[in-house]
This record gives C-alpha cells, sequence and structure tokens, in this order.
C-alpha cells in the first residue's frame, strides 16, 4: 500500500524528514523517497559550498520510515511511537541538495510494544547508510 505521509506518522514540517511513502507492509516493511532540495531549512547556517545534510536528521527520516510499518498495524492506529535507540549506525558518504534518497526499513522483531528495525538509505541504487534501529510503541 501507498499511504499519504502525513496520514501515517504524526510528525509534520519542519520535522517531517520523507517525501513520500513507496510501499508500506504493515508490521514488516516501509520504503519512502526524500528529495533533497537546497531551501531546507537546515541548510540555513551551513556555507554554500559544502552542504550537507546533518546525519541525525538521516536517522530521524530513516525512523520515520520504520514508525510507518508499525503503525500501519491496525490495532496501532491513534498510539504513538518512539524512536527508542540507533545501533550500528554506518555511513559511506553524505547526502547533499539533489540526491534523492530512498528508504526502507524491515522490522527485523516486533513484540508487544518493543521493535526493532534495519534500515537502510540508498542514493543512485548504492547504499550510503545502515543502521539497526529500536522503537517502542505507546
Amino acid at each position: 500500500m501507498k499511504p499519504a505521509v502525513n496520514d501515517v506518522i504524526p510528525q509534520r514540517y519542519p520535522f517531517e524528514m520523507i517525501d513520500k511513502f513507496i510501499d508500506v507492509q504493515p508490521g514488516v516493511s516501509a520504503s519512502a523517497i526524500k528529495l533533497i532540495s537546497i531551501n531546507e531549512w537546515f541548510f540555513a547556517n551551513q556555507t554554500s559550498s559544502r552542504l550537507a545534510v546533518p546525519r541525525p536528521i538521516m536517522i530521524e527520516a530513516m525512523a520515520q520510515t520504520g514508525v510507518a510499518a508499525i503503525l500501519s498495524i491496525p490495532e496501532n492506529k491513534g498510539k504513538n511511537v518512539f524512536f527508542g535507540e540507533i545501533k550500528n549506525a554506518t555511513f559511506q558518504d553524505d547526502f547533499r541538495p539533489g540526491d534523492k534518497l530512498e528508504f526502507e526499513v524491515v522490522m527485523k522483531k516486533l513484540k508487544r510494544n518493543i521493535g526493532l528495525g534495519h534500515g537502510t538509505i540508498h542514493r543512485d541504487g548504492q547504499s550510503i547508510c545502515e543502521a539497526d534501529l529500536i522503537f517502542a510503541v505507546e
């Protein structure tokens, strides 16, 4: 399914870090797209010759993608999901204006109110970031 971002995750501008979902499989996985624009709010205090998206922003976008897989489960509708922990995050490069990023989070475990997901960020078919994410459901 391809739900609208605002229909699934509670974040709104400027904290909504993804543009659209490609696919959401409730409790299993989610994938999303983000087009990095030079007009992003987090570029405001950076010099124009070295613009790079702060890495915590990219981890947050990955987490928002994972939250979609959790909140799309019918019994979780209307609940809050908290991003609990980042494990083993690795970055191969920075992200810059003009990049089209594809996020994918696959839920490895989802028991009661705790979830463990593995996320990746791809640019031009190449994996640029990977991380294990822990979620807590309200």
